[in-house]
This record gives C-alpha cells, sequence and structure tokens, in this order.
C-alpha cells in the first residue's frame, strides 16, 4: 500500500507567474490562497479512502470593467487517487492532447485512471458534480507500449518532429530506451490556483520514489525507475520570431509558457522540438502576435530534483 503524506496549512502570497516581462504583463492573478503543505512523512491509509491532501483556498475577484462579483469564494480542493469516475473528466482535460488528432484517447484515459498508485486528481472536496479540475501521472512507453493509445502516440511524435538529428533521440526514447522513459502527463483548468503546482509535482515525484519499493512485484517497481521524461505540451510562440529577435529581452518574449513550470522543464530539458498545430484557440489582444504551438521535451530524471526546487522557488517569490 502507498504511503500517504500528511500536511500543515501554509499560506502563500499569489503575484503572476512568469519569468518574462511580457508574459508578466498579461498575466494577472488577484487571489489569495489557503494551502496545506504536504511532507514526505508517511501515514497509513485506511481501505477504500481515496482522500489524499486538501488544499484550501480563498478566492478573491479582482475589480474590473468586465466583472460584477467582488467577493471571497472560499474552495476546498483535494487530491485524490485515480478512478473510473474520473474518465469524463479526465478525458475532457486531454481532448486536445494530440492536437487535433483522432486516436485512442479513451484508452488512454482508462490507463491513467488504472495506475492508482501513482498519479492524481484534484477536485473540490465535497463536489456532487465529481468535476475534475487536473490530472497528472507518469505512465512508463515501454510498459504500454503494445497499446494502441500508445502506439498512435509514438506515431504521432515521430511524424511531428523535423529535425533528423532530435528525430534520432526521440526514436531511442520512444524504441529502445522506453522501458527508462515516463510520459509526464500534466493538464488542468487554466485557472487552477498555481499554489498547487508544487505540491502536484512533489506528490507525483514522491509517489514514483515511493512505487519503486513499495510496487508488489520487481517488474512493476522497475517500471517506475525513470531515467528519462517527455512531455508533451503547448506554449505561445511569436510570430515570425526568427526575423524578429535582436535582442535579449526579444528572444525572452519569443515564447509564453501557458504552465509556468515548463518553462523550467524548457531550460532543464536535453532538447525540444516545436511543432505547428492544427487547431488553434481564439487569440487575446494581448496574444494577437503569437501562435499556438506544440512542444515535446526531454528530461533526464537526474534533473528533477533541480526542477522541483526551481518551481517551489517561483511560487514563493512570485
Amino acid at each position: 500500500m502507498p504511503r500517504k503524506p500528511t500536511g500543515h496549512r501554509r499560506l502563500l502570497p499569489v503575484r503572476p507567474l512568469t519569468f518574462s516581462p511580457f508574459a508578466r504583463s498579461v498575466a494577472r492573478v488577484a487571489t489569495a490562497y489557503m494551502v496545506k503543505h504536504h511532507m514526505r512523512d508517511a501515514m497509513q491509509q485506511s481501505p477504500g479512502d481515496e482522500f489524499k491532501k486538501l488544499k484550501k483556498v480563498d478566492r478573491r475577484s479582482e475589480s474590473s470593467e468586465d466583472e460584477e462579483f467582488h467577493g471571497v469564494v472560499q474552495a476546498d480542493f483535494a487530491f485524490f487517487d485515480p478512478k473510473p469516475d474520473d474518465f469524463h473528466g479526465v478525458k475532457t482535460l486531454l481532448q486536445s492532447y494530440l492536437d487535433d488528432k483522432q486516436w485512442d484517447l479513451s484508452g488512454f484515459v482508462d490507463l491513467i485512471l488504472e495506475q492508482t498508485t501513482v498519479g492524481t486528481v484534484v477536485k473540490l472536496e465535497d463536489d456532487e458534480d465529481n468535476g475534475v479540475f487536473s490530472i497528472i501521472t507518469a505512465l512508463n512507453l515501454g510498459r504500454y507500449k503494445d497499446h494502441k493509445c500508445f502506439t498512435e502516440l509514438k506515431e504521432f511524435l515521430l511524424n511531428i518532429c523535423p529535425e533528423k538529428d532530435k528525430t534520432g533521440n526521440l526514436r531511442s526514447l520512444l524504441g529502445d530506451k522506453a522501458q527508462d522513459v515516463g510520459l509526464l502527463v500534466s493538464q488542468r483548468v487554466v485557472n487552477l490556483p498555481p499554489e498547487l503546482l508544487p505540491h502536484l509535482y512533489d506528490a507525483l515525484f514522491d509517489e514514483i520514489s515511493w512505487a519503486t519499493e513499495d510496487e508488489p512485484t520487481e517488474e512493476l517497481r522497475n517500471s517506475f525507475r525513470f531515467k528519462f521524461y517527455i512531455v508533451v505540451s503547448k506554449i505561445y510562440k511569436l510570430k515570425n520570431a526568427n526575423k524578429k529577435r535582436s535582442s535579449s529581452t526579444d528572444k525572452d518574449d519569443a515564447l509564453i509558457y501557458i504552465k509556468p513550470e515548463e518553462e523550467i522543464l524548457h531550460r532543464l530539458s536535453m532538447w525540444s522540438v516545436l511543432f505547428p498545430l492544427q487547431t488553434q484557440q481564439v487569440a487575446t489582444h494581448e496574444l494577437k502576435n503569437y501562435q499556438l504551438t506544440g512542444i515535446v521535451m526531454a528530461v533526464k530524471a537526474e534533473d528533477i530534483s533541480s526542477f522541483r526546487q526551481q518551481l517551489r522557488t517561483l511560487i514563493n517569490e512570485s
């Protein structure tokens, strides 16, 4: 049985969460949150108890011309093990995971929900609608290589990688090294409190570590001994960026990260590939000169400790 963390409550300040000056100018956060910081100390979980960690949130609305409500909305976010009831919520979050590709998304979601010892869904505590606000997990590419969804995922990744040297690296991670590679999946609603991010990622990587000790068979324990992670996501790229960049500031503004943690992962990555997306979102005025773009990154597992520290620093200092 996996060990479950305990925690204590902690108040975290909130400010715009991005590195580049332009991204800061378009990121507006006006909320204050109370969260419980989970710790490595374990406690036993009673059978059937799926609750992991509770995050208490006091969300304060920001004055603007577009808003009529000005008050405080309290929401209790909780971390849960994935379960079959989460299928539709998780599938909705992952609907455009591989752009507009028709693939076995339902089978992919099933695998995520079957892996209950590693992975977390975020929901509102005591929410009758059972809505899913976030999913985070890591799936072993070798363990699931014969499943239709992973065959189609591999095909998609190889097709969107135009650079021959990186195609070779990617093919290796998807092929002979697949048993050592975790597909890091992290999808969430856009307004999930950013203060939850360090706790989400700490929970994931702690569970991965525990799984190498606690899974019932050696094969399963070894399947979580990742040496690499692959991340598939989306960012905003400045249109005609290669022609327009002339200063360090311009280079900083060439990319905007929808998820702040992915700027850290991008810096730590061994290599990355940008690829065009068929599906595009309606751009805001601030993003009119940017194009939604796909990104694939490969990160060494040995760099995850640095990632966790940098993410905590980013949230604490922002």
